[in-house]
């Protein structure tokens, strides 16, 4: 079996490779490659069906990454509040550390296309150790995730030390891993890292399927050595124009993710990173597709719909509104649009009251 090495090493990552293959004309979408790296392993590739299929959506530059208005090159604002390089300290007890700055694949969507595979993302052993300094000085993070680009590209060498760093400072309680790895290079799952990683529990792991088409025999295989090591596993999607904005589709890719042991954790609603706007849909159409699982499925099909808020204001849940008034009497809709009440308690305070009101007469 292929090596995942080879595997990356054989990766497309020219337009002009695509010719062979598709018979696509290369030439408008070199000037996108210029400005957006571009990197599909030969696996992933293989899942494609017919051009511009979900798949290769998520995979192939598009010259509409060239054509944004809206979007901005960090709307979560990252940047400002890193108060070292490649560390965000937005959330009071946790941080984001980024110790990789390459990906298996650069998804097309990626929220950090700004720096992701380029020149202005420098991970280096210095980065690192100030942001292990960091955590260290900072006794209130008690969850660190680590991201990049990809943790799992490190080396299975360097990806222990960092999580034994990490794991050796005594008020970090959770080590959550964020990747893609086992959705577009799952050989990279192999049975040595799996033992590394199992050495540094509690540790979580959240990946990344967006359509059911990439939830395969291999990528299963690769969730199934993570799940049996004890790491539990949620998934992170981006709700996607053409991709998996149809209501039976996420339904779908939610019940597969369940039978290969990972929980639906965030649907994210796409975040307004320049390069991405032709992928955006309304926040509406978000609500419907939540709408299209809440009730109709079991309630661990139905992740939480979320807006990374821009300008770095954290994730904030969205709902259908199921609650149509609050009072003494609650006025609910179910899944089904059909109506019911439910007699509300009174609150704390209002009991207090009461009881003094009570005692007074008394």
């Amino acid at each position: 079996m292929e090596t995942w090495q080879k595997q990356l090493q054989e990766s497309i990552t020219t337009p002009g490779k695509l010719t062979r293959r598709f018979g696509v004309d290369p030439r408008p979408l070199e000037e996108v490659v210029e400005q957006y790296p571009m990197r599909v392993p030969t696996y992933y590739l293989g899942l494609i069906k017919e051009v511009g299929d979900p798949i290769w959506k998520q995979a192939v530059p598009d010259t509409l990454e060239l054509e944004d208005s809206v979007c901005v090159a960090d709307p979560l604002e990252e940047e400002n509040q890193s108060p070292v390089p490649n560390l965000v300290h937005r959330y009071p007890d946790r941080v984001l550390f980024l110790v990789s700055s390459e990906c298996a694949m650069y998804c097309r969507f990626c929220t950090r296309k700004r720096k992701v595979g380029g020149e202005d993302m420098k991970v280096t052993g210095e980065t690192i150790d100030a942001g292990i300094d960091y955590i260290r000085q900072h006794p209130e993070i008690r969850d660190v995730i680590v991201s990049g680009g990809d943790p799992l590209l490190l080396s299975d060498e360097k990806l222990d030390s960092i999580l034994g760093r990490l794991r050796a400072i005594p008020h970090v309680q959770i080590l959550r891993i964020g990747t893609r790895v086992p959705v577009v290079l799952p050989m990279r799952i192999t049975s040595t890292l799996v033992r590394v990683l199992r050495k540094h529990h509690p540790l979580f792991l959240n990946t990344h399927f967006n359509h059911p088409d990439e939830i395969t025999e291999q990528s299963s295989k690769a969730c199934a050595r993570l799940a049996d090591a004890g790491i539990p596993l949620g998934n992170q999607t981006v709700l996607m124009r053409g991709i998996n904005d149809d209501p039976e589709i996420m339904k779908l890719l939610m019940q597969k993710l369940l039978t290969i042991r990972v929980r639906p954790y965030y649907i994210y609603q796409a975040d307004l990173v320049q390069g991405t706007d032709h992928f955006r849909t309304s926040v509406e159409e978000g609500l419907e597709v939540i709408r299209g699982l809440r009730g109709h499925t079991s309630g661990m099909a139905v992740p939480a719909f979320v807006i990374d808020a821009p300008g770095g204001g954290g994730k904030i849940p969205l709902l259908p509104n199921y609650l149509q008034s609050l009072g003494s009497e609650v006025i609910l809709k179910n899944y089904l649009g059909e109506t019911y009440s439910y007699v509300n308690a009174a609150s704390k305070a209002e009991k207090e009251l009461i009881k003094k009101v009570v005692n007074e007469k008394g």
